[in-house]
Parts: structure tokens; sequence; C-alpha cells
């Protein structure tokens, strides 16, 4: 469990310093975006994901990984936005969406951490594939659940499957980067 810990973290570390490079340039844009253009955005990257794994030939010479990290700091995202709400401009200085990035990702990581416990680090025995299709899923329960307008009846809510996708995504890199 100390080994995915720490692989957990490189694997974050990683993916906030993209979101870091990106509000030095870009600011915090995508305060303004809706939940269901966030959730559109994750799908758009797992589609290629699978794409990728499906499809011997590509026509952008870009993989998995930048995809993966994509769905990583989008899913961030919008867990901030639920909890937060949405803007019609940005709002947030580049150290406060820091602060609120590092808030969402310790949820996920508490979360994952809970679930290795109880299921013994399965994932490791999975396919990256797999994990790319539970992804998918979690995604299509959550346009479901936005349809709903929230509502859910026995079901985790919205953030729950984010976290989750976070998590998966994260797996999957562990998978995709032999040097952790």
């Amino acid at each position: 469990m100390q080994q995915t810990s720490t692989q957990y973290d490189a694997i974050i570390q990683n993916c906030r310093t993209l979101f870091q490079n990106k509000a030095k340039d870009y600011g915090t844009a995508w305060r303004i975006l809706r939940l269901p253009s966030l959730t559109d955005q994750i799908f758009i990257k797992a589609q290629r994901i699978r794409s990728l794994q499906q499809n011997t030939t590509r026509k952008i010479d870009e993989g998995e990984q930048s995809e993966f990290i994509g769905i990583i700091n989008y899913a961030v995202m919008a867990l901030i936005q639920l909890e937060r709400g949405v803007v019609e401009q940005p709002d947030l200085t580049e150290e406060e969406a820091l602060s609120l990035y590092d808030e969402q990702v310790g949820k996920a990581k508490n979360l994952m951490e809970a679930k290795n416990h109880d299921y013994g680090e399965a994932w490791r025995e999975m396919r990256v594939s797999s994990l790319t299709d539970l992804i998918l899923q979690k995604l299509l329960r959550v346009k479901q659940i936005e349809d709903n307008q929230g509502r859910t009846i026995v079901s985790e809510g919205i953030a729950a499957n984010y976290e989750d996708i976070i998590n998966y995504a994260v797996f999957a890199l562990i998978h995709l980067t032999p040097s952790l």
C-alpha cells in the first residue's frame, strides 16, 4: 500500500504541475464551465483513449497518458465547481486554485486508500482498457444524474463518481508509467 501511495503522489504531482502551468497561461477561465461541459470534456478524453486502445492507426501524436492526465485535471475542476458553483468570470488566483486542487485530490486519495484496503489493490491486476471502460461507465452515470438534475434514489452522487474517475485514471497512469 505504501508503494501505491508513493506512486499516486508522483502521478498527481505531474498532473498538478500541468494544472499550475495552465493556470499561469490561462488563469482560471475554467471557472465559467458548467458541470455538463466538464463532464463532456472528460467524456471526449475517455472516448479518445478507448479509440487509441482499439485502433492501430493514430493521426495525432499524443498517447493515452496525456489524455488520462486531462481526465484527472478536468475531474478535479468538476469537483471544485460542485463545491463552489459556476461563476460568470474567473474568480480564483492561481494559489487559491491550487489549494482547492490539493483539497479535492486529498479527498480522492483518501477514498482510494479506503477502497484499496477493502479490495486489496485488485486494480493492479486490471488492464488499462478495463480502467478506461470503468471511467466511461462512471461518466455515463454522471451524465444521467445531471439529466436528473442531480437527484438519485439509491446511487452515490456526482462527486463520488468524479473521485472514482480520478482514481481510475491514476491507476491507469501507474500502469502506463513503468518507471514508477
